[in-house]
């Protein structure tokens, strides 16, 4: 199982250098799990930069997988992780969501790059 997180998605549907890198999980769909929280990100990210048109778009996309809610053991996991790795609320729940699903985690960003269970590359310049 996998879990992209947000910079990952943004990354992918702009294609930027690092697309490729991740649609080896993206495109996987049938074992790619998707936390709510990513969905709110991705949405607000687009939505901002491109309208609602585009977001709703790239979000039904990513609603192609199995999306998994932020409930109450997810929370708790979560709010462990983040005091364990000194991680934000979003990050904290994605890190949560992999490790719930036994997934691995793809990003690109940096807070999650030594910890175990994720597949890291660093933003391309």
């Amino acid at each position: 199982m996998n879990v992209v997180d947000s910079s990952a998605w943004l990354e992918y549907f702009a294609g930027g250098s690092n697309a490729g890198f991740f649609a080896v999980a993206i495109e996987d769909s049938d074992r790619l799990v998707v936390p709510t929280v990513c969905l709110y990100e991705v949405f607000k990210s687009i939505l901002r930069q491109r309208g609602k048109k585009d977001a709703l778009e790239k979000t039904a996309a990513m609603r192609q997988a199995t999306v998994v809610d932020f409930d109450t053991s997810l929370a708790f996991l979560a709010a462990s992780l983040a005091l364990t790795h000194r991680l934000a609320l979003a990050d904290s729940v994605v890190l949560a969501t992999a490790r719930a699903r036994g997934a691995v985690l793809w990003t690109q960003d940096a807070d999650f790059a030594d910890l175990p269970g994720v597949k890291f590359k660093s933003k391309g310049r």
